[in-house]
This record gives C-alpha cells, structure tokens and sequence, in this order.
C-alpha cells in the first residue's frame, strides 16, 4: 500500500513539473485539488506534501487558507533571470568540468542525444524537457548545495521563457537549436577533458545564444536598456 502510495505522488510529482515547464498549468493558476486528488488517487495529505515539494523548488507557490498556485512570471522576474543566469550557469559547468564522474558524463551523453531526436522529430514541450534534462544533469555534476536551488529555479523559467515565446517556423530560431546541439556536444567534451576554463566560456556562449533569441520578443521598442545589457557584460 505504501509503495503504490509512493508510486502515486512520484507520478504526481512529475505530472506537475513537465506541465508547470510545459505552460500546461500557466504561471500563477491555481491548482484543482479536488481534481487532482481524485486523478492521481492521493488523499490531501500526500497531495499536498508534494505541494510542498514542489514549492521548495520553485514550481509552486503555497498560500494560506487559498491553497497551491504556478509560481508567477512577470518583468521581476525576468530582469532577475537575465541577471542571474550567466552567472549561474557559468559556476555550475565550471563545477561540473571539475567534479563530474564517468556515470554521469554517460547520462549527459544519452541526455544530449534525447535532445538531438526532439529537434528531429519531437514537440516545443519535448525539446524543452529533453533540453532540461541536459542541464538538470550538469547541475547534479557540479555537486554544490547551495549553487544547486537556485540553479534548478533558474531551469524552470528558462523552460517557461523558452516555450513562451518559440515560434516553429521561425528560421533563426531553427538555426540557434542546431547551434544550442553543437554547444551541448562542446560542453559534454570540455566537462570530460576537466577544461573549467572550457566549460565556464561555454556557459556563457550558451546563455548568449538562448538570451539573444529571447530578447527578440520581450524587449519593448525603444527601450534603451535590453534586458540582457548586463548580461552581456558578464566577463568570460
């Protein structure tokens, strides 16, 4: 009974996190309980242990007395995300080339080529998993508790950012996924050779790629100050 308790708030667990990354469950909706509870089979305690969970990571937002929502999206945010992410993502792969191990290279390695049969063949919500995955496992590589939540928070958004504003038949978005591929297998090598140097440029290569595209969409005309002016200046 246990173990197919368990099974059932695993299987909650993941449910919510691809459709919260996914825009299934758009920022700041409120969770149906009642729905939930009855679709996964879980009672309202296990439920809303993974409401906590979930809410430790990011994904959710806990209220008193109004129950679970998405977590929020707005200008904050994003000014916080174009911010912080160079940063991030360039101490994470330079942990990651310093302390990975022959398991999880061999995971990154499966991981980038589940990513290259979405670009292929697979959905925007595909590609943003399978892209997610890539990094989640960077992130276990680096093997920091304190790098690691923010981190993962900043995955979340990124995968919501992303799918918020992918266009399928947009040309230079098509060409910056190939380009993302090749910075993936470049990242994979610089971790395997222990290049940090490597590892930290490519980061922000990456983040480059991923800031310039974004910025096509969220930035006002006439604003005099992109988002990822600061961004920008980060030193290799």
């Amino acid at each position: 009974m246990k173990d197919a308790s368990r099974r059932r708030k695993q299987q909650l667990y993941e449910h919510l996190k691809v459709a919260v990354m996914t825009l299934e469950l758009r920022p700041g909706v409120d969770l149906d309980e009642a729905t939930l509870s009855e679709e996964f089979e879980l009672s309202r305690t296990p439920l809303r242990e993974v409401f906590r969970q979930l809410a430790g990571e990011g994904y959710l937002d806990l209220r008193e007395n109004r129950g679970a929502r998405v977590s929020e999206m707005s200008y904050t945010t994003l000014r916080d995300f174009f911010l912080a992410a160079p940063m991030i993502y360039g101490a994470i792969l330079q942990l990651a080339a310093k302390n990975s191990k022959p398991a999880q290279i061999a995971r990154l390695k499966e991981a980038q080529e589940a990513f290259k049969a979405a670009l292929r063949s697979g959905s925007s919500a595909d590609r943003a998993m399978a892209n997610n995955l890539f990094h989640e496992i960077t992130g276990d590589m680096a093997d920091n508790i304190y790098l690691l939540p923010s981190f993962k928070r900043l995955l979340i958004d990124h995968a919501r950012i992303g799918m918020t504003f992918y266009r399928p038949k947009d040309q230079v978005m098509a060409d910056n996924l190939s380009v993302a591929s090749a910075q993936h297998d470049a990242i994979i090598a610089a971790i395997e050779a222990g290049d940090e140097a490597a590892s930290m440029q490519l980061a922000i290569d990456h983040w480059n790629l991923s800031r310039d595209q974004i910025e096509l969409f969220v930035t006002p005309t006439g604003l005099d100050l992109p988002l990822g002016t600061m961004a920008r200046k980060t030193p290799a």
